[in-house]
């Protein structure tokens, strides 16, 4: 589309020899939910091609997102003056969260059954995972509101479920393996029913004090960023430090290894910036559309690097989309504007910059990713959301990829 490429021959190739490579170890996915996934993929049709589950589990998250924003848009609804989010959309959410979750577990076991599992889906699945990484955070904020949790502790919150869901595809670039973390699935099922419960009780729950005088919002972050810390970090540095010891991965040099993380340091370092230092303090008054921003730019570095794990190529050290954002929060936050307009910049003007930064990069990442698509069907000679029958000549050429 437009004449752009993004694929060279060497992330093709790369693609062609591709095998998909994981290991699971988590109590409740291993002895529940892969039991039951297996069941339930068995009433599937044969027809069902695995990206429509793909694809729709995550408009699921969409969809909570849209809801949310059109009933909580400044995260005022916990407030008990401002509770203006009925009680079915918390059913909804968290029964949305349920459909993600067992759909994103199901559509591997459809990509094996029905003999199309390949490169593309777990492109797909990942990359869209890495979308889902702000959105899902995001609901939870509407339960705590501004008050207990206000918009620069959200967004720390955020960068901490970047982190996270960041750091086990720089561990796979480097080993060579999805180690899948095991914090994921109690995850789902904890947001899944602090919602319901938000609609059984009511969202004035989590305002209550615990001991020590903690506001809810609190333990909600020392739980999210403490089961970082303590269940997931470590053993990523652990499996790619085992890696070259037993020379069982990538065996790159030291800054070939932890190249995966300069984009990601880039985006946090300006981010951080344009947080604490706009001369308005935008990220207060536009939150929402901040930290989507904040994660189309992530969604996009993540995507690049999966794409490098994939293709065995180098990641990129800095991302292309990242210089608008350079040039925004050196107007934002330096006093460069003042001088060449001879005025302070407005909070209206800021506010529609943060606004139209947001459209460009949307289009810009969906672009990629439909090109991304695009390219990898017209390479294999297959469709996206259709199950094609290969010729025999084809199939020698298919890789295979199972997604767990």
């Amino acid at each position: 589309m437009l004449g752009v490429k993004y694929l060279t021959e060497a992330h093709l190739k790369g693609f062609e020899k591709y095998k998909y490579n994981s290991i699971d170890i988590g109590f409740l996915s291993v002895y529940v939910m892969h039991p039951f996934w297996n069941k339930c993929v068995e009433f599937l049709p044969m027809w069902l091609a695995p990206n429509i589950l793909t694809f729709v589990g995550f408009l699921m998250t969409v969809v909570n997102f849209l809801l949310l924003s059109y009933y909580d848009w400044d995260f005022e609804a916990a407030n008990p003056a401002e509770n203006t989010v009925p009680r079915w959309v918390w059913s909804v959410a968290a029964l949305n969260i349920l459909i993600y979750y067992n759909l994103d577990g199901m559509d591997g076991k459809q990509a094996r059954r029905t003999g199309t599992s390949g490169p593309l889906g777990e492109l797909f699945d990942h990359g869209l995972d890495s979308y889902s990484a702000v959105l899902i955070p995001i609901y939870m904020f509407s339960l705590f509101g501004s008050d207990d949790l206000p918009p620069i502790r959200m967004f720390f919150v955020i960068w901490n479920v970047f982190l996270n869901f960041y750091l086990t595809h720089v561990e796979k670039y480097n080993t060579g393996v999805m180690f899948l973390p095991w914090g994921y699935d109690f995850t789902m099922w904890g947001v899944s029913i602090t919602l319901f419960l938000t609609t059984v009780i009511g969202p004035g729950i989590w305002r209550a004090r615990t001991i020590f005088n903690l506001s809810m919002a609190n333990v909600f972050e020392i739980i999210l960023i403490g089961s970082g810390i303590v269940t997931s970090h470590p053993i990523i540095i652990k499996n790619i430090y085992m890696s070259y010891k037993n020379k069982t991965g990538k065996m790159r040099p030291f800054l070939e290894a932890v190249r995966p993380m300069f984009p990601f340091l880039w985006l946090f370092f300006f981010t951080t910036i344009w947080a604490f230092y706009s001369r308005n303090n935008v990220l207060s008054l536009e939150p929402r559309i901040m930290f989507i921003l904040f994660g189309t730019l992530f969604s996009n570095i993540a995507c690049r690097l999966i794409v490098a794990q994939m293709s065995d190529t180098r990641c990129d050290g800095f991302n292309i989309l990242m210089w608008p954002l350079v040039a925004t929060v050196a107007v934002s936050c330096f006093p460069w504007y003042e001088q060449v307009m001879g005025s302070e910049i407005e909070a209206n003007v800021e506010r529609w910059i943060v606004q139209g930064l947001t459209i460009f990069v949307t289009i810009a990442h969906l672009h990629y990713g439909h090109g991304l698509v695009r390219e990898m069907c017209s390479h294999f000679k297959i469709r996206c959301f259709k199950i094609t029958k290969p010729t025999p000549a084809e199939e020698e050429m298919q890789p295979t990829a199972e997604i767990v």
